[in-house]
């Protein structure tokens, strides 16, 4: 019974496989693809089950694929091991979206690019993170630096920390960056206390200050945008 159980298991995989290797995610339901994935990290154990649970945790498949590693493991079945395949695809992710970043030229003109990126890196964090993009004369990302971690505290984000960096890597430009938690993008009184500030120093400094951008895991709130900078 149990070579049986591994060989319809074995023989379900491989279908999966041999759909996607023949036209791709197309005609895959949104637990299928979570299973494909789960799969790569679960050798030997049935992955649709824990596959479904997770879409209906999540609501939808962009909602698992943006889980964290925490969230991903309340979904019973699923563990350290067996989310290497939904790892893997943030990282890919991640990483395609800082290259695109890196090497597209109109940066300064696509608020919506850079917060691709940052959703990435920060759009799914349970703590606020304040972040600065470092940019060159071609406005290109030089270097990102995560400035602090924790509740967003204008007190606690000095100037000196924010354009000691810029001042590092010679950037011709910054672009500041902090996540909401609460899934609400929009700019708090703070936000926009904060961002004074820091444009003041960026004119004293003769270093431009692009943009600050807020990001969820899912939408994002461009000062540019809103004419706030």
């Amino acid at each position: 019974m149990e070579k049986e159980n591994a060989k319809k298991l074995e023989g379900h995989r491989k279908r999966l496989r041999e759909r996607f290797l023949k036209n791709g995610l197309d005609g895959f339901l949104d637990y299928e693809v979570v299973e494909l994935l789960l799969t790569l990290g679960t050798p030997r154990k049935d992955c649709k089950q824990m596959a479904k649970d997770a879409i209906r945790e999540f609501k939808d498949l962009r909602g698992v694929l943006e889980a964290s590693s925490e969230d991903l493991q309340r979904i019973k079945g699923i563990g350290p091991f067996n989310i290497f395949g939904i790892k893997l695809f943030q990282s890919l992710a991640e990483r395609y979206a800082k290259e695109k970043i890196s090497n597209h030229q109109q940066i300064l003109n696509s608020p919506s690019l850079v917060a691709e990126f940052l959703r990435y890196r920060i759009g799914r964090e349970k703590k606020e993170h304040f972040f600065i993009l470092l940019l060159d004369s071609r406005n290109c990302l030089i270097k990102e630096k995560d400035i602090s971690i924790g509740t967003l505290d204008a007190a606690l984000i000095h100037p000196r920390e924010v354009f000691k960096e810029a001042f590092i890597y010679s950037a011709a430009s910054i672009i500041l960056a902090h996540n909401h938690p609460s899934g609400d993008p929009e700019a708090s009184p703070e936000d926009i206390a904060l961002t004074r500030r820091l444009e003041e120093v960026a004119r004293i400094f003769n270093i431009p200050l692009i943009d600050h951008i807020i990001v969820t895991k899912d939408k994002y709130f461009s000062f540019k945008e809103s004419d706030l900078i």
